[in-house]
């Protein structure tokens, strides 16, 4: 039956299939028939496959991969993704300054992006480039000031309070041990902090008795876009060559459950977001508000401030309503998946340095004590909830946070492609293929060039040669104060001055790192997503106590957890106590008890 009814569609199923194919065969003829290459002067590994070039190494469990190739090759490196097609690996400071602050017109994201985030975010900041995103980039900082930082952070406690009384619930009164795979609760935590903060909307995504599509959908979004990542290069060719009604038409036909899977998930998240945006903006006019969370949050939510701030701008700088409902899927994505990633290694760290952990919970006891004492509170100091600026201020909960995100950074690559014919200057210069030292790169328009945000924060000349060792000292003076970057102070055994060298330095927008990038294209809510990092870690630390996985399964063997770098940190169980795959961060939990906190 079904042959019967796929027989009228066959003729342009073979259309399409052969479209495709001839599409990878003139790529093929095309690089074999082409003259030298520009980049053949820039050393890099061999061509690994010939479809996947190299990129299987570098995005798929590719930790050592990336850093192997600037430990041998050096700042910029030549690599082949997908039909051979030569690209540039970039870590140099100096080329990244270049790429990213000073030539940022030239060095644009790549069409694939830029496409790719369009289908499925619509038009919000990355997914728009130009004019279009320098306007919405002006509409959106003020929205992310500190002002409206502080305003949020008490407005959005009830979360983290909600997810600390949940795996309490789970932990034993009798102190003994439980192990609770955090990943999916702080997952969820993640997702109904920045949906009420981003919306003033809440999901109940910490109750697992009220799922729907769009929790469901935000959560899934990720993976099956990973699934997907070798069909990405195809994506501009297909957009400009179908009409919307024929791209559709081609998901039907096409076998593949995750493009279906994708497709769903997109139509849910558009579908929930113009229901979300429609109420919210009916609200704001009538002076009133949506839900709980939105009586909650008293117009205090990013999109509140949004859209009261586009209603009374000029009309030149306004934005469309498809532009406002980029923005909101845009920082919920932005904001649920990577803070997720960042608070679980945070989470696996503290329960593999116990010193560590102990230290920092004698930290926030006494932070929370003192505050307690200054305001004449009575409630128990683990209840006590700290204001912003002594939040962020913190030397040691920050500097833990710093050196996570620095050594494990929840993002390791981005791309750009340049526009036009460029050089890239070098700060530490590298062996080309006739063995001259360079201290520059000719880049050729149309090149690709990936940014590895992963070997800049590993940069032992930068960072000193404990580079990619995890120590959250380097963020201290010796004293135990937070160091001021950039100032030419120094606390490592190299000597080194943190985060610069020679006044070189990255242009990171957060810590002279790379994590939230820099430039006009920085990560515009890292603010945010290091207030929840730190409001959670010190609402769960001072009540419950984390350790590895003790316990031994039927067979004897105990669970190991590694983090898979795939794009994104995924967190697995190793062989043979897991699968290698399901991502999951199982810890012991249990009660906290004096001996867990830092003998001074």
């Amino acid at each position: 039956m079904a042959l019967i009814l796929l027989r009228p569609l066959m003729p342009l199923l073979r259309v399409c299939g052969s479209s495709i194919f001839i599409f990878i065969i003139w790529r093929l003829i095309k690089r074999l028939r082409a003259p030298k290459s520009p980049l053949a002067h820039i050393l890099g590994p061999k061509k690994e496959h010939w479809l996947k070039g190299n990129y299987h190494r570098i995005f798929q469990d590719g930790l050592r991969y990336n850093l192997d190739l600037v430990q041998r090759y050096g700042g910029a490196v030549k690599i082949y993704a997908l039909l051979g097609q030569e690209q540039l690996y970039i870590s140099d400071p100096l080329a990244l300054h270049h790429i990213i602050v000073k030539e940022q017109n030239v060095y644009e994201e790549t069409d694939m992006f830029i496409m790719g985030n369009r289908l499925i975010f619509g038009e919000g900041l990355i997914a728009t480039l130009g004019e279009q995103h320098r306007k919405q980039r002006k509409m959106l900082n003020p929205v992310f000031s500190l002002a409206n930082m502080r305003d949020l952070l008490p407005v959005i406690q009830p979360i983290a309070d909600q997810l600390r009384t949940i795996l309490n619930a789970k932990i034993p009164a009798d102190g003994s041990v439980v192990e609770v795979n955090l990943l999916p609760w702080l997952s969820r935590g993640a997702l109904e902090y920045i949906c009420q903060a981003a919306l003033g909307h809440s999901f109940n995504a910490l109750d697992p008795t009220k799922e729907n599509e769009y929790m469901e959908a935000i959560r899934t979004l990720a993976p099956s876009t990973l699934r997907l990542i070798f069909l990405r290069p195809f994506i501009p060719m297909i957009v400009r060559r179908f009409s919307l009604y024929w791209r559709n038409k081609m998901m039907d036909w096409m076998p593949s459950d995750a493009l279906k899977n994708l497709r769903h998930v997109v139509n849910v998240m558009d579908t929930a977001s113009k229901k979300i945006f429609n109420e919210k903006r009916a609200a704001l006019e009538n002076e009133g508000f949506v839900g709980i969370a939105g009586n909650r949050m008293q117009g205090k939510d990013i999109m509140s401030i949004m859209l009261r701030a586009n209603a009374s701008s000029s009309n030149d700088d306004r934005l469309t309503d498809s532009e406002l409902l980029g923005q909101m899927n845009t920082i919920i994505f932005a904001g649920f998946e990577t803070t997720t990633s960042a608070i679980c290694r945070i989470l696996w760290i503290l329960a593999e340095k116990q010193d560590v952990q102990a230290r920092l919970r004698s930290a926030i006891r006494k932070a929370k004590r003192d505050y307690a004492d200054a305001q004449g509170l009575s409630s128990p100091w683990e209840d006590v909830e700290l204001p912003y600026d002594t939040l962020m201020g913190l030397p040691y909960l920050d500097a833990i946070v710093r050196e996570t995100l620095r050594v494990y950074p929840p993002t390791s690559l981005l791309s750009r492609t340049a526009r036009q014919a460029s050089v890239l200057p070098l700060h530490q210069p590298i062996r080309s293929a006739s063995g001259e030292m360079i201290s520059s790169v000719h880049v050729p328009e149309n090149t690709t060039l990936i940014i590895s945000i992963l070997a800049s924060n590993h940069n032992k000349e930068i960072w000193g040669e404990d580079a990619s060792e995890w120590r959250p000292e380097r963020w201290l003076s010796p004293s135990g104060e937070r160091l001021h970057l950039g100032d030419g102070e120094s606390n490592s055994t190299s000597g080194v001055s943190l985060g610069v060298k020679n006044g070189v330095k990255y242009p990171g927008v957060y810590g002279l790192m790379m994590t939230f990038l820099g430039g006009s294209r920085a990560c515009i809510g890292f603010k945010f997503a290091e207030m929840e990092i730190k409001q959670v870690l010190t609402t769960l630390v001072p009540r419950i106590h984390f350790a590895l996985p003790a316990s031994t399964d039927r067979n004897g063997y105990v669970k190991e957890i590694y983090w898979k770098m795939n794009g994104l940190q995924v967190p697995v169980i190793r062989p043979p106590a897991g699968d290698n795959v399901t991502a999951q961060v199982p810890l012991d939990l249990r009660k906290v008890c004096e001996q867990d906190f830092a003998v001074n």
